[in-house]
């Protein structure tokens, strides 16, 4: 039970102390939001009623634990550019961008598994130059210009999959995969680089065990090593890389969404941001930095289940 209690406060201590930061540099940062709504020609009576209606005229403290304590029930206030509850805001733009990164983290997941067993399998071969050239190529190049290469080949030269066009998944499945796939091809392919460098050294670790030796000598084929007992023992790292990828993903999908003028968390970040909305910022972050905390929180209770040595 100290297990589950001591993961849980430290979610809580992370996303108390992401809210905390936020909160202090939009306040730092320099500007007026209420200037910034009224505009140039507002008087000094106009900006101080605004600001009082605002709260912004309020000590800070006072002002962060008004927010902190409505936050704590989804209350994160009205937005001060779409005059709308943030709240609403967000739903109508987190489904987008969380698809976008489940699809992304899949497609990592599933080719990168395979593409380490194979580089760990033939080490110092040619499928593991291959793989190694592949892996270096996916690390180099930017994710948003990856996605740029990707509209060009697949979307404007083969026309194989359709650009710059949203459908929802509620109205087309098919036409939403094939509208979302490209850039979550292009999120996860320097997600892909890393998840089968970190597999293929786990992998090669666990190889030089005496319990491989100990597997071989009592006459285990290759596939019953690799598969039952390596890779489940190399998963364990991998399966943190992941988690922490997810996270990478939720910060790519922000500029992979302005490629693709996909409707999602990207375009409403950029437009708070540069509109200085803060109750819109604060909301967009906290929720952000909860979704990747949980993910983490899920991957520490993976460990008990793959890890016997942990359970106990």
């Amino acid at each position: 039970m100290n297990f589950y209690a001591r993961r849980i406060l430290t979610l809580l201590l992370t996303v108390l102390f992401v809210a905390v930061i936020t909160f202090a540099v939009f306040r730092i940062v320099p500007g007026n939001p209420a200037l910034a709504i009224l505009g140039p020609e507002a008087t000094n009576d106009q900006i101080a009623r605004l600001e009082a209606e605002l709260g912004t005229d309020r000590p800070l403290p006072e002002q962060f634990a008004d927010w902190l304590g409505s936050a704590a029930v989804l209350d994160f206030g009205q937005s001060l550019r779409f005059s709308e509850p943030v709240l609403s805001l967000i739903a109508s733009r987190f489904p987008v961008t969380l698809t976008l990164a489940l699809l992304a983290l899949g497609i990592t997941v599933i080719t990168a598994v395979p593409l380490g067993i194979l580089a760990a399998r033939s080490r110092g071969k040619l499928a593991d130059i291959v793989v190694s050239l592949c892996t270096q190529f996916g690390l180099a190049v930017p994710s948003f210009w990856t996605g740029i290469l990707l509209i060009l080949l697949f979307g404007l030269t083969l026309k194989w999959f359709s650009v710059s066009t949203y459908v929802p998944w509620t109205d087309n499945p098919l036409l939403a995969f094939k509208s979302t796939v490209l850039p979550a091809f292009a999120l996860a392919i320097p997600q892909i680089a890393v998840v089968v460098r970190y597999l293929r050294t786990a992998m090669l670790d666990q190889l030089s065990q005496d319990y491989v030796r100990t597997a071989k000598s009592k006459g285990l084929s290759d596939r019953s090593i690799y598969y039952r007992h390596v890779l489940k023992n190399a998963l364990l790292p991998v399966v943190t890389v992941v988690g922490i990828n997810f996270g990478e993903i939720l910060a790519g999908s922000l500029v992979i969404e302005q490629v693709y003028t996909l409707p999602g968390f990207g375009s409403l970040l950029i437009t708070a941001i540069g509109n200085r909305d803060y109750p819109l910022v604060q909301g967009m972050v906290l929720i952000i930095a909860l979704i990747v905390v949980s993910v983490n929180f899920v991957v520490d209770l993976s460990y008990r289940w793959m890890d016997p040595k942990i359970r106990y």
